[in-house]
């Protein structure tokens, strides 16, 4: 029994591991005076987004469909894109999707990668409405175990996570679990997972802190999976189910959107702004890395409007990685 137990608090450590990969904050929003809140609105940047793989990193990777909203900066007055630690995107609505692979890299790379992390070489993949994680418990004997468990969206926009089923050495003990009263709660201690709080047998995320900046922030209306893929619905509540348009004043089919408010981009910085980054090839995604994009401005040619705004047109960042191999 004492090595059941053992397996237990091991494992149950995990039920909400295969869901700390959702790249977006939920909102509790209080009171506060409308005339600062309107002000502040006025100096910020709205930014647009429209079939876009947006490169967190070289290897974590969203896809935003549509995306209207702010950035905000983190610390001083002004986003600069060359820090994307100096800003944040305020969501009002949007459609992202994550892959497994983005998913899997997210556990690998940033969520699991310091010293001392209590899992390793994880690997995501989807069964119907399931998500499913694999790995090592590292620092325990490295025993493999897999869990599996639904999503949905709680009510104040947070990742509510029901553990349907949970192996250890390849044997399944949620049954087991279940006979002897056991729930998450008892099993796991959250204070020492950041965002993270149980339930019973569900798991609540909290999940600004589980995406490489720049953070993203919203209320999350729905998620599930579709087509293998995690795809999130995020929508202002005060909004009542109105969708703003998503346009280009340049023509892009594929492209981001910055108007108003000031931004800085390598030694420019452009006041009351106007500027669109707009896909040179639009019969695929937008592939845009906030690491590289002086790469793609480079490789890329700009226009200035007659009202002073500015349309870049940019490669993809993948095709300049292509590029880039095939001279060597």
């Amino acid at each position: 029994m004492k090595l059941f137990s053992s397996i237990f608090r091991r494992l149950f450590c995990l039920g909400g591991v295969a869901i700390i990969l959702i790249p977006i904050q939920a909102q509790n929003p209080g009171r506060v005076d409308s005339a600062p809140a309107a002000a502040a609105a006025e100096s910020l940047v709205h930014a647009q987004m429209k079939n876009v793989d947006f490169h967190l990193t070289d290897r974590i990777i969203v896809h935003i469909a549509t995306l209207d909203g702010h950035l905000a900066p983190n610390h001083g007055s002004t986003p600069v894109f060359d820090d994307k630690e100096s800003f944040q995107l305020d969501v009002d609505s949007a459609n992202i999707s994550v892959s497994v692979e983005a998913l899997s890299n997210d556990l690998n790379d940033y969520v699991f990668s310091k010293p001392g992390a209590p899992l390793k070489k994880l690997s995501v993949a989807t069964r119907g409405n399931e998500l499913v994680l694999k790995g090592l418990l590292s620092g325990k004997g490295d025993i493999p175990f897999e869990t599996a468990g639904t999503l949905a969206a709680t009510a104040d926009g947070r990742i509510r996570v029901h553990a349907v089923k949970v192996k250890a050495l390849h044997l399944p003990v949620k049954g087991l679990m279940d006979m002897l009263g056991l729930d998450i709660a008892k099993m796991i201690d959250t204070r020492k997972v950041d965002g993270v709080s149980a339930e019973k047998d569900d798991l609540i995320l909290d999940p600004q802190q589980l995406l490489p900046p720049p953070q993203m922030r919203g209320h999350l209306a729905s998620i599930q999976i579709e087509n293998g893929e995690i795809v999130l619905v995020f929508e202002n509540p005060e909004a009542k189910g109105r969708r703003p348009v998503i346009f280009s004043t340049c023509g892009g089919r594929n492209f981001q959107s910055f108007k108003g408010g000031v931004v800085r981009f390598g030694k420019l910085v452009m006041n009351d702004a106007d500027l669109e980054l707009i896909d040179s090839d639009p019969t695929d995604p937008f592939d845009f890395s906030i690491d590289h994009y002086k790469e793609q401005l480079v490789a890329g040619y700009s226009k200035m409007t007659p009202h002073g705004g500015l349309c870049v047109h940019m490669p993809d960042y993948s095709k300049i990685k292509q590029h880039s191999s095939s001279k060597h």
